[in-house]
């Protein structure tokens, strides 16, 4: 039996992680660790289907390509009108695809080749995939990004779609009402946990307000709503086979434009921001690209360059590797293999997204690109803010085609900063020195350069009010006995108040990175609680390496080396109103190795 090849260059198929415990007082998510479960159900399933026997009622979407007919018709019955059973009622992302099809090899025997994989995900991701406008909510998924989902619209919602995995997974598929409701019955079918939480009373139903949800009061002695009602109804609104915006994208769908030059905008946790470029050129065919990049750091002026190959479905969906010629040095080393996944707009202007790397997928560079097409082009500028009151700033704009000649007038940034001298200027690099006003307001201003603009490029602040550690919960896993190691790197990021002077509200100026002390701190859990001792180490750059896995002699029990701790912030200068330093912590939760990876449980136990 042949099984789809998964260390492809530019990967069709993405492999997932393991689903990480949780321990936290909030809900860890462990973003890209399960991809798309939601499939096509197996015999079992349909049987215990209350619509398992009623013929569809809404329009299909044909499978037009020979390939697929050929290898899905054998189980997958055609109709008259070009649809095959299931497949032409479900939409989804390239890693549903894929996954899909290692489920109907692990349970079903499919017979398939990696080529033939790979043709298969290509085209279903194509035909029968999302819109850009449906993609880029659950971008985060695919991306392998760690943080707390804030979409759940109620808790029974969150009982029913989100209680086992990330609920960016059943937002990443697109069904007919009746392929809701049989995907429901198939986890009946295969875990039992599900059944539990279907059969829930539901306490709330989604409110006409994201996140305020309508407290619903189940009668005496009627038969109680559930959480499976409630969430079947909400996804089936939510998440429909057909929608506008993937009818208008069918329409609108190119083959991918990409070659030439795109500006790089990239951060990386602990190490900060890179400028540079992606140059993209063709592949073997339409959808597929070579790559190119060249980076260089804002904080000491080091560079970086890495080839790599991507391929783009559905007219947007970048999947992708690169790697630099450099033997990586350390495990958060910058010169380790990538992976990419990015989403390019549909005007094919900028893009965004994610390159990751590590065990767990917990290293990553967040990238925005800009098409650099002749015109005068900004990709970013450094610092990362500037105060009011402060003379004299040197302010670096990053960009293409500049004005090589450009005077202080061509240079804007708003009300409250005045341009007072070119200090050089390239085409590629244009250096000014500013003075801040005094009473310059808070906020975010654009950047100028003659006809270029780039929006909400420079935050100006007054005072650092307070700190925030970034992730705010987080997940390490011990490792280096048998089993590799996930590590955790944190961020400290100063906020001024903004206009209205109060902390956490939405006028709030992000002013990046501020220079702190790192520490952790014992998370009280239990009596005698001693993680700290024990979880692992924080480097000065906050940079978090676990400690080893395995039973330890040293702990009571012979336990483990897990725990939970907090990751505290100190700011080195900035201080609060009573002349302290500003701190900030974030909740780590430390945790065994995943022993067992796969990609789906069902199929993989």
């Amino acid at each position: 039996m042949a099984f789809p090849d998964t260390d492809h260059p530019a990967p069709d198929m993405m492999p997932s992680g393991a689903d990480a415990p949780v321990r936290s007082r909030r809900r860890l998510v462990r973003l890209g660790s399960l991809l798309a479960t939601a499939c096509f159900a197996t015999a079992v399933a349909a049987q215990v289907s209350s619509t398992g026997d009623q013929a569809e009622t809404e329009e299909g979407i044909p499978v037009t390509d020979s390939m697929t007919t050929e290898k899905c018709g054998a189980c997958h019955a055609p109709d008259a009108k070009g649809n095959l059973s299931r497949i032409s009622w479900v939409r989804t992302t390239p890693e549903g695809w894929s996954q899909a099809i290692k489920r109907m090899v692990k349970l079903n025997g499919l017979q398939i080749t990696p080529e033939e994989s790979r043709h298969i995900v290509r085209y279903l991701s194509n035909q029968h995939g999302l819109a850009p406008e449906e993609a880029k909510p659950v971008m985060y998924l695919p991306e392998h990004r760690i943080l707390d989902e804030t979409n759940i619209p109620s808790e029974s919602v969150r009982g029913g779609c989100a209680a086992c995995h990330a609920f960016a997974q059943p937002l990443s598929w697109r069904r007919s009402a009746k392929e809701w409701k049989l995907l429901q019955d198939f986890h009946v079918a295969l875990y039992s946990q599900a059944d539990v939480q279907y059969r829930r009373p539901a306490v709330d139903e989604p409110g006409p307000v994201l996140g305020q949800p309508t407290p619903i009061v189940q009668k005496p002695g009627a038969v109680p709503v559930t959480q499976g009602q409630i969430a079947l109804e909400y996804i089936r609104k939510t998440a429909p086979l057909r929608t506008t915006e993937w009818t208008q994208w069918m329409s609108r769908m190119q083959t991918p434009r990409l070659s030439g030059k795109w500006l790089v905008n990239a951060f990386v946790p602990g190490k900060g921001r890179y400028f540079g470029t992606m140059t993209i050129t063709p592949g073997s065919d339409g959808d597929a690209f070579k790559t190119g990049i060249a980076l260089r750091s804002v904080a000491d002026g080091s560079t970086i360059t890495r080839d790599g190959a991507g391929i783009v479905y559905a007219g947007y969906s970048w999947r992708g590797r690169s790697a630099s010629a450099a033997a990586p040095a350390s495990p958060a080393s910058l010169d380790n293999p990538t992976r990419e996944t990015m989403w390019f707009s549909p005007d094919r202007k900028s893009a965004q997204g994610r390159w990751f790397w590590g065990e767990y997928q917990e290293f990553g560079w967040d990238v925005k690109l800009v098409r650099a097409d002749g015109s005068p082009t900004i990709a970013g500028v450094a610092p990362y803010a500037v105060k009011a009151g402060s003379k004299g700033v040197q302010i670096h704009i990053y960009g293409d085609s500049l004005p090589a000649s450009a005077a202080t007038k061509d240079v804007d940034f708003g009300a409250g900063l005045a341009v007072t001298r070119i200090v050089s200027a390239s085409p590629t690099e244009i250096v000014v020195s500013v003075d801040a006003a005094a009473d310059a307001v808070a906020g975010i201003h654009d950047v100028t350069v003659g006809t270029a603009v780039l929006g909400g490029a420079l935050p100006v602040y007054r005072k650092v009010d307070y700190l925030k550690v970034t992730p705010e919960t987080a997940i390490s896993r011990l490792g280096g006995g048998k089993h590799p190691k996930g590590y955790g790197q944190f961020d400290a990021w100063g906020f001024d108040n903004g206009p209205d002077g109060k902390p956490y509200t939405a006028d709030d100026v992000n002013i990046g990175p501020i220079d702190a002390d790192w520490s952790i701190q014992e998370f009280q859990t239990t009596w005698y609680d001693d993680d700290t001792k024990y979880v692992g180490s924080l480097s000065k750059t906050a940079l978090f390496t676990p400690g080893l896995d395995g039973p330890n002699p040293d702990r009571s029990n012979n336990r483990n080396n897990y725990g939970d701790v907090w990751v505290v912030a100190t700011a080195k200068t900035e201080k609060d109103g009573q002349g302290k330093p500003l701190t900030a912590k974030s909740y780590l939760v430390v945790t065994v190795p995943a022993y067992k990876r796969w990609d789906q449980p069902e199929v993989s136990q």
